[in-house]
């Protein structure tokens, strides 16, 4: 196991890179302190819900600060307050490779991962861990003063900001912008290394386009009335992508096969749970950003409600998660196969409850 972390690690860069919603600091943080967890656990395992699933196994997930995190939020609170029909630790962290690193070594269960690392563990783990659905479809948002761009066509003669050369960020404009007619000799790319970088600049030129994921986008217009969202690079992927493209998928969500086989009742609750979470961040979205702020996810509430209809957040599995997931690996291994670990996965990487 030890050798198997090693080797993973030395890929972790690669894919904190290519994820888009992911930044690179160390820091992590818990959503529940260690008394908390172990009141929840205690106040779940005592639930009628609960005894009715035969499993009272304590889930153990962890995902990313960002969108991905954004649909779990009503989940956590209730796990916090023993009202949830499972039993769950969740654990948040800033860097995707802190994420590979525990849900190889056995110290997670279940995690919420960029689309295109989980294809990576996947290959670097002997094919270790499935993919139980999408909790997150496409956040990258073109945001300029310049409302004379409407599609990807438009930005012929333009210069684009963005975040990290060969990320999925950059996979992505350059996939659409080939789909329309395009090349990068046509639009000049300049990467930031973060997305403050990408403000900055759109604040100082008012012809430049920035190219950043939510709540990125909310967080820099609000700071700059004169900026709009000019383009929705989920919906130029849909229309360029053609039939096998699926579609513009920034987060998933891993369970590893070892848990999937000995905790199925506890993965299928979670699964429900997670559903019934997303649809909520969705309905309620006052309520939700208030939790995501509380969850230090984005720091006002206010920000954080106009953000989250444009975070895409949603819940997919089954034989349509399985669709929109593999063609979007498919157009990424295309462009670069070490962008998905250097092979697409194979069926099984796929749960089908």
């Amino acid at each position: 196991m030890k050798k198997a972390v090693s080797v993973l690690m030395a890929f972790a860069m690669t894919a904190a890179l290519l994820s888009g919603c992911a930044k690179s600091s160390p820091e992590s943080t818990q959503a529940t302190s260690a008394s908390e967890k172990e009141s929840t656990t205690e106040a779940a395992k005592e639930t009628p819900e609960t005894q009715s699933t035969g499993d009272t196994y304590t889930l153990k997930i962890g995902s990313l600060k960002g969108p991905t995190s954004m649909g779990l939020v009503r989940l956590a609170d209730q796990s916090e307050k023993g009202s949830a029909k499972g039993s769950y630790e969740f654990t948040m962290v800033t860097a995707a490779d802190e994420l590979l690193g525990k849900i190889v070594s056995g110290e997670l269960d279940v995690a919420l991962v960029p689309a295109n690392m989980a294809s990576i563990i996947y290959n670097k783990s002997n094919h270790g861990v499935s993919v139980i659905d999408i909790n997150t479809l496409g956040v990258l948002y073109g945001i300029s003063a310049d409302d004379s761009i409407k599609t990807a066509a438009d930005l012929k003669g333009k210069t684009v900001y963005l975040t990290g050369k060969g990320t999925t960020p950059d996979y992505v404009l350059q996939h659409v912008l080939k789909a329309s007619g395009l090349t990068t000799d046509d639009v000049t790319l300049e990467y930031k290394s973060e997305p403050a970088e990408v403000a900055s600049v759109l604040k100082e030129k008012s012809d430049a386009v920035g190219l950043l994921p939510q709540p990125f986008v909310t967080a820099a217009m609000a700071q700059n009335d004169s900026l709009k969202m000019v383009l929705d690079l989920t919906k130029e992927w849909d229309a360029t992508a053609g039939e096998d493209g699926g579609s513009l998928v920034t987060g998933v969500t891993i369970c590893r096969n070892e848990t999937l086989k000995d905790h199925k009742d506890a993965i299928d609750t979670f699964m429900t749970e997670h559903k019934e979470s997303a649809e909520f961040a969705n309905a309620n979205v006052a309520e939700t950003a208030a939790l995501v702020a509380a969850a230090g996810i984005i720091e006002k509430a206010p920000v954080a409600e106009k953000a989250i209809p444009y975070c895409s957040i949603t819940y997919v599995d089954g034989n349509q998660m399985k669709s929109l997931l593999s063609g979007y690996l498919k157009v990424l291994f295309d462009m670069e196969p070490t962008s998905v670990g250097g092979t697409l996965p194979a069926d099984d990487f796929y749960y089908m409850p």
